[in-house]
């Protein structure tokens, strides 16, 4: 009788879960089609161009998020079980099923009975309820799901995996945006540009290749090829993909096969397939179908259509017999104990980023939001902060002096804040306390946690390949957070050899302290908060 009833709630669980999910899915689609495609206006057409921007990439987001979510849910069958079984029927999930179809409303609404140069126009007036939407879309469709209660203690059981699979998904768009700039690199701008014409050549004589100018067209149909069109998203999904799947499925992998073979073969079939999409919708488009064209050429349709690709790859490479190998017994893991703990904080500080750069006019105003959800995060990982050995260290000191003269040396000359003159005095110097605060308290302290204390710590075993790995894995990151990432990277390891040093967090955590309180003694100084 047990087992029957077991077995009815699961069926029930897995019911209810794909109604929900389809559902989702569904409303996700039609947004995507309503903001990107039907809403035809660029983002630079509004003053707020960050928080458009930020907005229109939160979709790409939440698509790498669905579909990190897939993959981990696959390597984790207890995650699976667990799920299913908290998601089965209840009476409260009408409230939040309710809050969901509200926030999905004001999400469409604005969209529904504004055109594009009205919408553009009332952009700024309009972000607020938009950003309301969203957050009770999102959390409404989380608890209708499952219960807030046995939905975070699911979240909490597995451990360290999801966080960095958060991280991952909120940080990925961003940095293959930044990435972007490798399209300027002529090699490669030369070579997707000559695979284009090339592909192009065998279905039209009328072509017309301009690679001085990024143009390329077939019957008087021309496109600028823009940086995020470049493929370089696509490599970047492609590899940070492979990566999480090599790690969830680290037991029963075969990785130097999959690192030698399918690697390599997966970024060559993202370049090409890449080529492929440029050189068909140049045609879509030459053959009377513009419209049709240049909404496949918006961001939101590569980033689809590359996460549809590698995660066909990753099918096919799960399939494959020559990958795998029984599971062999999961050996003791390395890396601190308390790993979830100084994951948690880092994530909260990059969603709260997100958020802020996409609901504020000037992102550095929010600051105080993003201070705030630092300390709910420290609070909650408390236990982490106990067991570190808080010492001074006179080279942490020094290293940290140094770190920070060097980052107001190299610094940019100032540019002007104009947010700050709409703030009054009181305001003004309430923003000054947090932001310094901040900088000096809370940020080193969560920066090194993840990445001296997390990252770098479950890498290094000590052996010297793992050792230059386990520094490079913790400052790459590092760096690209940056806009002056090189020397970014210089700080990064600097605090990396701090850490190394001892291997004490408190040493990392000090350095990266001394150097912040530098520079922001420095902005105070100059009024330039923009150093910081």
């Amino acid at each position: 009788m047990n087992t029957d009833l077991t077995t009815n709630q699961g069926a029930t669980g897995v019911a209810r879960l794909t109604v929900v999910c389809a559902i989702l899915a569904l409303e996700a689609a039609a947004i995507v089609i309503a903001s990107q495609v039907l809403l035809d206006f660029d983002c630079r057409q509004v003053a707020l161009y960050g928080a458009c921007r930020a907005l229109r990439l939160s979709l790409v987001q939440a698509l790498c998020l669905a579909a990190g979510v897939v993959l981990y849910l696959t390597a984790r069958a207890s995650a699976r079980v667990n799920l299913i079984r908290i998601a089965r029927p209840r009476a409260e999930a009408a409230i939040w099923s309710g809050l969901h179809v509200l926030g999905v409303v004001c999400l469409f609404l604005p969209l529904a009975i504004l055109p594009a140069p009205a919408f553009a126009e009332r952009f700024a007036a309009l972000l607020p309820v938009v950003a309301a939407g969203a957050t009770l879309a999102v959390f409404g469709a989380l608890f209708w799901l499952a219960p807030p209660a046995p939905l975070w203690r699911w979240l909490r059981a597995q451990g360290w995996v999801l966080p960095v699979l958060i991280g991952i998904a909120v940080l990925l768009p961003p940095l293959a945006d930044r990435a972007a700039r490798l399209w300027e690199w002529s090699p490669l701008a030369e070579s997707t540009f000559a695979a284009v014409a090339w592909t192009l050549s065998f279905a039209t004589d009328d072509l017309t290749v301009r690679p001085e100018e990024a143009i390329i067209g077939a019957r008087g149909f021309l496109v600028a090829v823009a940086s995020q069109c470049s493929g370089i998203e696509g490599l970047a999904l492609t590899a940070a993909f492979l990566a999480l799947y090599a790690v969830l499925f680290r037991d029963t992998l075969r990785q130097a096969r999959f690192w030698s073979v399918v690697f390599p073969l997966a970024l060559a079939t993202s370049w090409a397939f890449n080529v492929l999409r440029i050189a068909a919708l140049i045609l879509i488009g030459a053959a009377g179908s513009p419209d049709l064209a240049l909404n496949g050429f918006h961001s939101f349709a590569g980033w689809l259509s590359f996460t549809a690709l590698v995660l066909i790859v990753l099918s096919i490479a799960h399939n494959l017999r020559w990958l795998q190998r029984d599971a062999a017994p999961r050996s003791a893991a390395i890396g601190p104990p308390d790993a979830a703990e100084r994951i948690l904080p880092f994530a909260v500080f990059m969603i709260a980023s997100v958020a802020v750069n996409a609901t504020f006019i000037d992102p550095a105003a929010g600051y105080p939001v993003i201070a705030a959800a630092l300390v709910g995060a420290l609070w909650v990982a408390r236990a982490a902060l106990v067991r570190i050995e808080w010492r001074l260290d006179a080279v942490a000191l020094a290293a940290g002096l140094a770190v920070g003269l060097c980052w107001v040396v190299t610094a940019p000359p100032p540019a002007a804040d104009p947010w700050a003159g709409a703030l009054g005095p009181v305001a003004l110097a309430l923003w000054i306390v947090i932001r310094m605060a901040a900088t000096v308290a809370l940020v080193p302290v969560v920066e090194e946690m993840f990445f001296r204390g997390y990252v770098q710590e479950r890498i290094d075993d000590g052996r010297l390949f793992r050792r230059v790995l386990a520094v490079a894995a913790s400052v790459a990151p590092f760096a690209a957070l940056h806009d002056r990432w090189a020397v970014a990277a210089a700080a990064g390891l600097v605090f990396a050899f701090v850490y190394m040093r001892q291997r004490r967090l408190a040493d990392a955590i000090t350095a990266h302290a001394v150097a912040n309180a530098v520079v922001a003694g420095v902005a105070w100084a100059r009024g330039d908060w923009g150093l910081i």
